[in-house]
Order: C-alpha cells, then sequence, then structure tokens
C-alpha cells in the first residue's frame, strides 16, 4: 500500500512541471501614454482615468495585466520629444498620444510601434495620417469633431446674428 501512494505521489511531482509550464500567465501588455499637459492638470487627469475605467471594464487592470507608463509634455516641446523617445525606447504595444503636439514627435522616433491619437483637430492635414477613413501605416486616432464641419458651425453661427 505504502509503495502505490509513493508512486503515485512521485508521479504526480514528476508531471506538476509539465502542467504548470502549460498554465503560462499571460504576457504583460504595455501601453505608454504621452500626454501634451500638466500631470496635475484636472481634465488631463480626468481623461486619464476615463481611459483606465475603460480598460478595466474591457478586463485590462494597470499592474495585473497591463503595464502603463505616463509621460507628461507639460507643453514643453523638447519635454515631449525627450519623453516620446523614452517611451519607443520601453518598446510598449501601442502609444496613446494627446493632442498634435506629441503625435509628430512619436512619428520621428519610430515607425513600428502603433500610435493612437486623441484630440488631434486635423491629423491629414499634419500629415499624421492618409486620411480618416484609411489612416496608413502606424498611426490612427480619434477626433473630437470631424474637421470639415467646423465652416457649417461658423456658418451657422452667423445665422444666429
Amino acid at each position: 500500500m505504502r509503495r502505490r501512494a509513493f508512486i503515485t505521489v512521485l508521479g504526480a511531482a514528476a508531471a506538476w512541471p509539465l502542467s504548470v509550464s502549460a498554465q503560462q500567465p499571460e504576457r504583460m501588455r504595455r501601453i505608454g501614454l504621452l500626454m501634451s499637459t500638466n500631470a496635475d492638470d484636472a481634465r488631463s487627469r480626468a481623461s486619464v482615468g476615463a481611459f483606465l475605467q475603460g480598460l478595466q471594464e474591457l478586463g485590462w487592470t494597470d499592474g495585473r495585466n497591463v503595464r502603463i507608463e505616463y509621460r507628461w509634455g507639460s507643453g514643453d516641446g523638447e519635454r515631449i520629444r525627450k519623453y516620446a523617445a523614452e517611451l519607443v525606447a520601453l518598446a510598449p504595444d501601442v502609444i496613446l498620444a494627446t493632442g498634435s503636439s506629441t503625435v509628430g514627435p512619436l512619428q520621428q522616433v519610430t515607425r513600428d510601434i502603433a500610435i493612437v491619437f486623441v484630440i488631434v483637430p486635423d491629423p491629414v492635414g499634419a500629415g499624421f495620417v492618409e486620411s480618416l477613413a484609411r489612416p496608413g501605416g502606424h498611426a490612427t486616432g480619434f477626433l473630437m469633431f470631424e474637421y470639415g464641419i467646423s465652416g457649417k458651425w461658423l456658418r451657422r453661427r452667423s445665422e444666429w446674428s
């Protein structure tokens, strides 16, 4: 009886490394976040909070299965260029860029890492993407409004006067 128990335990111990290696934890994803504003800007902090909440709702939690690297440009072009290079050196899976002032420097230092931009008024005119329908390259993003309708807003506004 003891011999059978010993062989069972030994067999389980021998199989244990195989079962553990089959259950590899998922790879920690990395997101770079390059903000054009100050770290203490209330609106930017609220936007980052909404971003984190959205990630959480999709099953991504900072520190658990995704690591987020934050850089705050504070409206300083030199600082933004420095932080763009820092983030690219970290080789994240994707970089979220806020504002036109962050996208250009990122595109200058990488053609391999995906860039998702927000709050860029005219990404086509700025040369960040080929078109809104088919951005091409490694950058894509979201607009606060469709740039072409701004003229309609002005025309409509003049009708109110």
